[in-house]
């Protein structure tokens, strides 16, 4: 198996006040101090708090990512922020494609495309999130439904690193519900996922590319899901908002 720096992320989703990110993210600076070899710490707050997590987190071994990101440079997009504001406020990663954005406010795969390019074109990586519903899960049909967002979102990307980009495949029956794929679950969805990276992307970069976990990701699973050939990581939701727990995850990833 290539070696991979593993990424554990949290997403923060529409959680913590100011006041409130600074308290978390000043725990995770105190928790984390540094981070073992081989991993890789990002957190995604929510756009009001990027700078404040920013401030604090700076002198720690965590990267900084956003949640959302809009495709045009700038102009008459209310309520929008432009990979530059990213940029400029501190943001290396941002994601992209999350269940939650395709579900509650119809964002589509070429909504996705058009976004993965415009951050690698600025120079942030974007963390593309794919994943079937339970009713998708049930019919069989998850691995082409899966490999099908793949394709679509990430069409015609132009990436010479496979450190450019990032996909987090999320079963959306275990985001919040408590209900975890399995280790081997996980391993199936992302080892197509590799095998479709491979037929866009070349060998090489494909092999390179990181492959996430996410849907209920907490400490007591992380470590048998990361051993599996083809989970490089997990994109973390509840457990992300808990120092302790998320510190945790990526002691116990990195073991």
């Amino acid at each position: 198996m290539p070696n991979r720096t593993l990424l554990i992320a949290g997403n923060w989703k529409m959680n913590n006040d100011v006041a409130e990110a600074a308290k978390l993210a000043d725990e995770l600076a105190q928790a984390l101090p540094e981070v073992p070899a081989g991993v890789e710490v990002l957190v995604c707050p929510p756009t009001i708090d990027i700078t404040t997590v920013h401030d604090r987190i700076q002198a720690a071994p965590i990267a900084l990512g956003a949640q959302n990101v809009y495709w045009e440079a700038k102009g008459a997009f209310t309520g929008e922020s432009s990979c530059d504001m990213l940029k400029s406020a501190g943001c290396t990663y941002c994601i992209i494609g999350h269940s939650e954005r395709r579900d509650y406010f119809h964002e589509t795969d070429e909504d996705q495309n058009k976004k993965a390019k415009a951050l690698v074109a600025a120079g942030l990586v974007p963390v593309f999130c794919c994943g079937e519903s339970l009713e998708v899960r049930e019919a069989g049909t998850y691995v082409e439904h899966v490999v099908n967002q793949v394709k679509a979102g990430l069409e015609g990307l132009e990436i010479t690193c496979p450190k450019q980009v990032v996909v987090a495949y999320e079963p959306i029956w275990a985001i919040g519900t408590g209900k975890t794929a399995t280790a081997e679950d996980a391993q199936e969805v992302c080892g197509a996922i590799r095998e479709t990276l491979k037929e866009m992307f070349g060998e090489e970069l494909a092999n390179g590319i990181r492959v996430l976990y996410g849907g209920s990701a907490k400490p007591g699973n992380i470590a048998e899901l990361v051993a599996k050939p083809d989970v490089d990581g997990a994109l973390v939701g509840g457990a992300s908002l808990k120092a302790a727990d998320f510190a945790s995850m990526v002691v116990k990833a990195g073991e």
